[in-house]
């Protein structure tokens, strides 16, 4: 649930890169132009910046950060057996908070899906989809192929128009880049839009 006491981490410094304008954020707000209170499940480390920009908006507020735990799923959601590894996909959405089956607008959910293996997103975007309501959105950015390192990038809202980021992280991506046609494989209705940016990063929007 969104906490009480909100985090004071710090808006980043003088030599973060700009505030990028985002044309899915664009699509996503003027979807849900007629939704007065949206509820909003935020999958990043907390900030104080995109609580501000949603709580201004009016949203009723969900957040857990699955971005760190995937960052440290080697140690904690992985189980090795013999030569062959598991990722513990149930023990890894327990981690969700309690949220009503079909009640959420929009779940942002970032870069969350180019950190965790193949065999987890199908249990993973189910369990997000089940959250969302008729027309309700999950909001995530995918790496190109052509980035390599970023995994350690964090992310949030400088306002409801535009994205914020940490300088360039050089972590490396722990696995191969998903696909437009993977995303449109994983997403029940089928229905995503992809928007380019100039950052080697595509901004997806799938709706239900």
């Amino acid at each position: 649930m969104f906490p009480t006491k909100r985090s004071s981490d710090s808006q980043g410094s003088s030599a973060n890169p700009p505030a990028a304008p985002s044309r899915a954020l664009e699509w996503l707000w003027q979807s849900l132009r007629d939704v007065k209170r949206p509820q909003i499940l935020d999958c990043g480390p907390p900030h104080q910046s995109t609580f501000d920009v949603l709580l201004k908006r009016g949203s009723k507020l969900y957040s857990t950060d699955l971005i760190t735990l995937a960052r440290e799923s080697e140690l904690k959601f992985v189980r090795r057996l013999g030569k062959k590894t598991e990722f513990l996909t149930g023990a890894f959405l327990e981690n969700l908070p309690p949220i009503p089956t079909g009640c959420l607008s929009v779940v942002a959910c970032w870069q969350l899906l180019d950190l965790l293996p193949r065999e987890a997103l199908p249990g993973l975007v189910s369990r997000l989809w089940s959250y969302l309501q008729t027309g309700g959105v999950l909001f995530f950015l995918l790496r190109e192929p052509s980035l390599a390192n970023g995994a350690g990038t964090r992310w949030w809202l400088e306002s409801l128009l535009a994205l914020h980021s940490d300088v360039e992280s050089k972590l490396p991506f722990p696995y191969p880049p998903l696909t437009n046609r993977e995303i449109e494989r994983l997403v029940p209705s089928g229905n995503v839009k992809t928007f380019l940016t100039r950052l080697a990063r595509r901004e997806i929007l799938a709706i239900k």
